[in-house]
């Protein structure tokens, strides 16, 4: 079981395949193990890194507070110490937004970017539309926090999946083995949202990066998630936005194919040599 040391805490990682680094970073509730239905497909083709993030599955899980910086701390020590700098970075959800607190502050180990629908709901807080629908999910958050705190995660976690993520009737739709993932990871979610900064990424900061960047989004989404991608994409020009067809917010498992397909035509084509 491979374990590496970062910022006082020992990460679970596996590496798979040879080629262009690329890192996955996985969201709230799930762990390396989420990648499955992707990973040798993407192995085919590139050196794939997953790891289960600080607080979840087989990494250490430090007391107290964390935060996202500390996420971000962490792949950064990560691709660092593993040789995987400057690495293409591909995050889904919680995982999306670390990743581009990366490349705001560490742009020369990332390569390239994928996000697909981080959470960063306190840069679209202005947008008059999405108040009424951003307060109701916020409601709906502090439910499932509250059966957590009383000790029911399974009851949470359905919760999250039904009423927040992916709609009505999708928990009984996972697989056994990622609903038991989110049943033993719940207490990291509390963790994150207890971070003041977890919605939010300093767009100025982020305007900086001129690596090339992937931005994608679901058909089957909640409707903040496009207008993220679009102020996301108004941050960084050179950005491209894709979307996927029929899919949520876990597209690499829902979709595998589409999205395999996807990220591994962006890294091609950005990192091809200027004629």
């Amino acid at each position: 079981m491979p374990r590496v040391g970062v910022n006082g805490i020992e990460l679970f990682y596996e590496v798979a395949g040879d080629g262009d680094p690329l890192v996955l970073v996985h969201g709230s509730w799930s762990d390396h193990a989420g990648w499955a239905p992707v990973l040798h497909a993407l192995a085919l083709r590139f050196r794939v890194l997953v790891y289960d993030r600080r607080g979840h599955s087989q990494s250490e899980r430090p007391p107290g507070r964390g935060t996202r910086f500390e996420d971000e701390e962490d792949l950064a020590a990560l691709i660092e110490t593993l040789g995987f700098a400057p690495a293409y970075v591909a995050g889904n959800s919680f995982g999306a937004s670390t990743a581009l607190g990366l490349a705001a502050r560490r742009p020369e180990l990332v390569r390239g970017l994928v996000a697909h629908e981080p959470p960063l709901m306190g840069i679209v807080a202005d947008d008059r539309e999405l108040l009424p629908l951003m307060a109701a999910t916020g409601e709906k958050i502090e439910s499932v926090l509250a059966s957590l705190r009383a000790g029911e995660r399974r009851t949470g976690a359905r919760r999250f999946v039904e009423e927040v993520a992916l709609g009505p009737g999708a928990w009984d739709q996972l697989p056994e083995q990622l609903r038991e993932t989110f049943i033993t990871n719940a207490p990291t979610f509390m963790d994150e949202q207890a971070d003041p900064q977890w919605a939010h990424l300093d767009l100025d900061l982020i305007s900086g990066y001129t690596g090339p960047v992937l931005l994608t989004k679901g058909t089957a989404s909640p409707p903040w998630f496009a207008t993220i991608a679009a102020r996301l994409s108004a941050a960084l020009p050179q950005a491209e936005t894709h979307t996927f067809q029929g899919a949520g917010h876990l597209p690499h498992i829902s979709h595998p194919a589409a999205y395999v397909k996807r990220v591994t035509s962006f890294i091609e084509v950005t990192g091809r040599p200027s004629p």
